[in-house]
């Protein structure tokens, strides 16, 4: 069994003007906490893995694919493989991200 300190890592990142921090690597899993405070922005991406966004503070729009989803605490998203996606119309948003990875 593993823990992870996502509490203490947002806290640290949301302290030094955001940031990307990650907390496990597997085989098939990544975990980790992005967080973005305005107005640094979040560049568009693709990745080739699935992912899924848990918001853990803050508020952001989605943007993946076409499609756009307001996120707030307690939401989550999920991302699938090489859909290209960002963040936007946010001052802070704080996310627990799951890669699964092809293992």
């Amino acid at each position: 069994m593993e823990s992870f300190p996502i509490a203490h890592v947002r806290k640290r990142l949301e302290a030094q003007g955001g940031g990307w921090e990650v907390l496990h690597e597997s085989s098939n899993l990544e975990v980790g906490v992005l967080v973005r405070i305005a107005p640094t922005p979040d560049p568009p991406v693709r990745h080739t893995a699935d992912e899924v966004y848990v918001v853990l503070g803050g508020e952001a729009t989605l943007e993946a694919g076409g499609a756009s989803r307001r996120l707030r605490p307690g939401d989550a998203a999920f991302v699938a493989v090489g859909k290209e996606h960002h963040f936007v119309d946010y001052e802070l948003i704080s996310v627990l991200v799951l890669f699964a990875r092809r293992g």
